[in-house]
């Protein structure tokens, strides 16, 4: 799983992470801090929502891409990293998404 792309967009993501923000729009991400992660989410969340509705099958695939990039930057600025993320996706495979949900809700 090393080599899947997921693993090797986090880790360009954790190299720029201290790089001048002039020079890197990951770092000036950063540099602005968890707010602004967290805005360009939404953001791309909202993109990613209008091409669902509209049905355009490759501008669905650009703003998916988007989203999950943003929300990559999001997990490092966290401190997650992608297996943090793999490993709750696992724990809840084979489980009804309908008893998933109930079980958080507890």
């Amino acid at each position: 799983m090393n080599n899947h792309i997921l693993n090797k967009l986090f880790q360009t993501i954790e190299d720029r992470k201290g790089a001048d923000p002039k020079d890197s729009y990951v770092a000036s991400l950063f540099d602005q801090g968890t707010a602004k992660i967290a805005e360009k989410i939404g953001e791309e969340a909202t993109e990613t929502v209008i091409e669902v509705i509209k049905g355009d099958k490759e501008k669905l695939a650009q703003e998916s891409a988007d989203l999950i990039f943003h929300l990559m930057i999001s997990w490092s600025d966290a401190g997650l990293k992608p297996n943090d993320i793999f490993k709750v996706l696992e724990s809840r495979e084979g489980i009804s998404g309908h008893e998933e949900k109930e079980s958080r809700e507890k």
